[in-house]
């Protein structure tokens, strides 16, 4: 056997013994946990009827496949995040920049709207939104649910922008200066890609609340994910089963949004040349 070998052999062997302890951590764990959940049932008389929930995640019709209430919740949540996202990040670095700037009106402005925002529960916010605002304002539901959850998720992600912000050191403010870059084309081509490097781990964690808090937006009879998973239990009686595929569909969604965002930041990271 080749020293090369041997050496791959060692490392290999390394690395499997903590993968395999892993493994078998998140093995005990399920069991134990399929061993509670089973006993609680028979404990309640409860009998699980997982073969019926595939046909709340699909149909087939005529041989074509059609998304069912679950996918069809998803695709609304998705949306909802997705847009909430975009406007997020804009109040979040448009806050930010207001707090740093040298503006004593645009300064208590930006700190009125995070304390405000930050010290009043979200379910209140949307209340506010939807039965006081939204009629005067003429907002539809999805409107209202999006700035909602914008307003909400801004004022966390404004102060991640200003942490990220004042860790730009001086130099590289003046270095634009010096290149005769106007304030816009400062920030656009110095300064943000600096700051999104840095800021992207807890960026990652608001992309990751935002997803979760839309189902709040349920309270609006707006058709998500966890709007659809009440209707099924109203009509099925089966909760057990429903809200596990409904929890483990937002699982699986903020998995890959997290999985995401550590390659993205592996990339940004890696130097290209």
């Amino acid at each position: 056997m080749s020293k090369t070998f041997k050496s791959f052999a060692a490392i290999g062997l390394k690395i499997s013994k903590p993968v395999l302890s892993g493994l078998l951590q998140v093995a005990i764990v399920s069991a134990g946990l399929f061993w509670l959940l089973d006993a609680g049932a028979e404990a309640m008389n409860y009998r699980w009827q997982w073969y019926r929930i595939p046909q709340y995640l699909w149909f087939v019709e005529d041989g074509e496949w059609f998304p069912a209430e679950l996918l069809e919740g998803l695709r609304v949540t998705l949306e909802i995040s997705a847009v909430s996202l975009v406007f997020t990040l804009v109040i979040g670095l448009t806050v930010a920049l207001l707090r740093l700037s040298n503006s004593v009106v645009g300064r208590f402005i930006a700190h009125g709207y995070i304390e405000l925002i930050r010290n009043t529960p979200l379910l209140v916010q949307i209340y506010l939104l939807y039965f006081v605002f939204g009629p005067v304002l003429g907002l539809e539901r999805f409107t209202t649910a999006v700035l909602a959850l914008s307003l909400f998720q801004g004022a966390y992600t404004a102060e991640i922008f200003r942490a990220g912000l004042n860790s730009i050191s001086k130099g590289q403010y003046e270095a634009a200066d010096s290149l005769a870059l106007s304030k816009v084309d400062s920030y656009r081509f110095v300064i943000l890609p600096q700051v999104i490097k840095r800021i992207l781990p807890p960026l990652t964690n608001e992309s990751v609340s935002l997803v979760k808090n839309s189902s709040i937006v349920s309270v609006m009879a707006i058709f998500d994910l966890t709007t659809e998973g009440r209707n099924i239990v109203a009509d099925t009686a089966m909760p057990f089963e429903v809200w596990f595929t409904v929890a483990g569909i937002y699982l699986c969604v903020t998995l890959l949004l997290s999985g995401f965002a550590a390659w993205l930041e592996h990339k940004l990271a890696t130097p290209s040349y």
